[in-house]
């Protein structure tokens, strides 16, 4: 096993500490493509739960832009990214690998998140919240897109 084949993981982790849900919903989409990922995704394979990450993922970027929105570090934050890095880097991580996947996704979500935020918290103060926002956005949601569409080739 090399380090390569964690990349994936890594990134997606990368992803969940700006945007929690952001890796949960470019994984449903993957399946609702019928994309397929190295590590084992149960959840994701009923309707309930695919459809329900694309709902929770829309719903986390309109939410962001509300001035009452929570930095994404106090506790439910981080706990949503610990989830959503965790099922994400599993998922993406070579076959019998998950728990290994997890943790790297965790292990680069959680630091990542101070980081992001501290990011975001800058650009807030120079063009404001809704504009650093969707910035931010378009950003995340596109590596997250990328990253699992690298993940999930045929």
């Amino acid at each position: 096993m090399n380090l390569r084949s964690l990349l994936p993981s890594m990134l997606i982790g990368a992803v969940a500490s700006a945007r929690s849900m952001t890796p949960m919903a470019t994984l449903a989409a993957a399946r609702v493509a019928g994309r397929g990922t190295t590590g084992e995704l149960v959840l994701l394979d009923r309707p309930l739960f695919k459809y329900g990450a694309l709902a929770m993922g829309v719903g986390e970027l309109f939410g962001d832009k509300m001035k009452s929105a929570p930095d994404r570090t106090v506790f439910l934050g981080l706990l949503a990214r610990v989830a959503s890095a965790g099922i994400a880097g599993a998922a993406l991580a070579p076959k019998g690998r998950e728990t290994t996947g997890a943790a790297v996704a965790v292990a680069t979500a959680v630091p990542l998140a101070y980081l992001t935020l501290a990011g975001r918290k800058e650009a807030m103060a120079k063009i404001g919240q809704t504009r650093s926002g969707l910035i931010e956005d378009a950003l995340v949601v596109a590596a997250g897109a990328a990253v699992v569409a690298w993940a999930t080739r045929n």
